[in-house]
């Protein structure tokens, strides 16, 4: 018997625009996206000077050029186009893609997990889909379906993994799909031991970094299969939960229903920001997540709300293998800057892996009337009380003059934002939605 055969199963399509923005620049100049020898390059003053934020696939194979590299070190080729991001056309043509997959499923059983790759549920609408194409449809032939659809309503070109669950789907996606002519892969339980637990570069599968591979390599853990085929209760005890989602991912085990997405509950307050290019140096995002989170700290005040759990999440750029983490930590009650960073960078420390960081939420909840703060017994009421006034006066500085009448050196330097996202649009120039 098949230690999986009695998983459930589903029928579950992850679904990525290839080269999504680069696409899009080329389909807005009448170009073929698959043809088309451009790069997309962000303009940003931090940029120092401009870096690729995204390439055409010809300009990736016969250019060589990658994401993140500078505008100067681009080869001087008169058949390469460069375009200035516009976030604001990509946003709109992500509604167009979604609204195209709104066809085959409801749209509670769509799931988008970034601005190009969506998770599709067919399982629920699988009868109606047969009604439609017929008794004899499968998965390969209804991906084949979307993408005609896509290619000829908007010109983008589909990546498509198929699996029983999202987490096979994404591995089919990545590991084959996109070496496949077709651009579709389609893996079910029994084709993990053949097509997943071969692979020893085991940072290259995807949520495992280079830290957990190491971290794995030196525990004897070499291949997928060493994981798969290890006992579940070593692994637990020596990486905790995340050898249990080790374990499952090996097996190729996700039982999360795409119907069922998280909600996160009233009253919590957050702010989110998609950064204007890749950050791979650790102190450039600690000071996004402080500046981020010190906003989230002047909201809170501004409501008169005290929190008392505070969330990070983050989002790894396209060309980064390792997803990004999502975790909390619970504090004492509060709304100072100062205590609720501190707390979201010992949540960065405690969870970031190495990861190629393009997105960055914070979160506040447990909100409660700010009738006061809780003493520290490490911290004098003295000076509590000092950082109080600071942040109150930051405060009305800001409401008096702007947000950025007032700015820690930080935020110069260091790959700090704020004084950039004036105007902007997920981080980077909004342009025009088409023209």
């Amino acid at each position: 018997m098949f230690p999986t055969e009695n998983e459930p199963r589903r029928k579950i399509m992850m679904i990525d625009s290839k080269s999504f923005y680069a696409s899009c620049e080329s389909i807005s100049l009448g170009l073929n996206p698959m043809k088309s020898i451009l790069v997309v390059i962000s303009q940003a003053e931090n940029t120092n000077g401009g870096l690729v934020l995204a390439s055409s696939p010809r300009a990736k194979k016969e250019l060589g050029v990658t994401n993140v590299m500078r505008k100067r070190d681009l080869p001087q080729d008169e058949r390469l186009i460069m375009v200035e991001p516009r976030m604001n056309y990509y946003i709109a043509m992500n509604k167009k893609v979604n609204d195209i997959f709104k066809e085959f499923v409801a749209e509670e059983d769509l799931q988008m997990y970034s601005i190009d790759e969506s998770i599709l549920d067919l399982t629920p609408s699988w009868r109606y889909l047969q009604s439609k194409y017929g008794q004899d449809l499968n998965l390969k032939k209804l991906a084949r379906i979307i993408q005609l659809e896509m290619k000829k309503r908007l010109g983008l070109y589909l990546t498509i993994g198929i699996g029983d669950n999202p987490t096979q789907a994404k591995l089919a996606l990545d590991i084959e799909a996109k070496h496949n002519h077709s651009l579709i892969a389609e893996w079910h339980y029994e084709d993990i031991p053949q097509k997943l637990w071969p692979i020893t570069d085991l940072s290259s599968v995807w949520s495992i970094g280079k830290r957990s591979a190491k971290t794995l390599q030196r525990m004897g853990m070499i291949s997928m299969q060493d994981i798969a085929l290890a006992n579940p209760y070593w692994l637990k005890e020596k990486l905790g939960v995340r050898g249990e989602e080790l374990f499952a991912l090996a097996w190729g085990v996700d039982r999360s229903i795409v119907a069922q997405k998280y909600q996160p509950k009233a009253g919590n307050i957050s702010n989110s920001q998609v950064l204007p290019r890749d950050y791979a140096d650790e102190q450039e995002i600690k000071n996004v997540i402080r500046e981020i989170g010190e906003q989230v700290a002047a909201r809170l005040r501004s409501h008169n709300k005290t929190c008392g759990v505070v969330s990070l999440g983050s989002g790894s750029a396209l060309s980064e293998t390792q997803k990004g983490f999502s975790a909390q930590a619970k504090i004492d009650a509060t709304n100072q800057s100062h205590k609720i960073v501190a707390a979201l960078l010992a949540i960065f420390d405690q969870h970031y892996e190495g990861q190629v960081i393009r997105h960055i939420s914070v979160s506040v909840g447990q909100l409660q009337p700010a009738l006061g703060e809780q003493l520290d017994l490490f911290v004098s009421p003295v000076e509590d009380m000092k950082q109080q006034q600071v942040d109150t006066t930051i405060d009305h500085i800001r409401k008096k003059y702007g947000v950025t009448a007032i700015v820690k050196s930080s935020s110069k330097i260091d790959g700090g934002t704020m004084l950039d996202r004036a105007g902007l649009v997920g981080g980077h120039n909004g342009g025009n939605a088409y023209g």
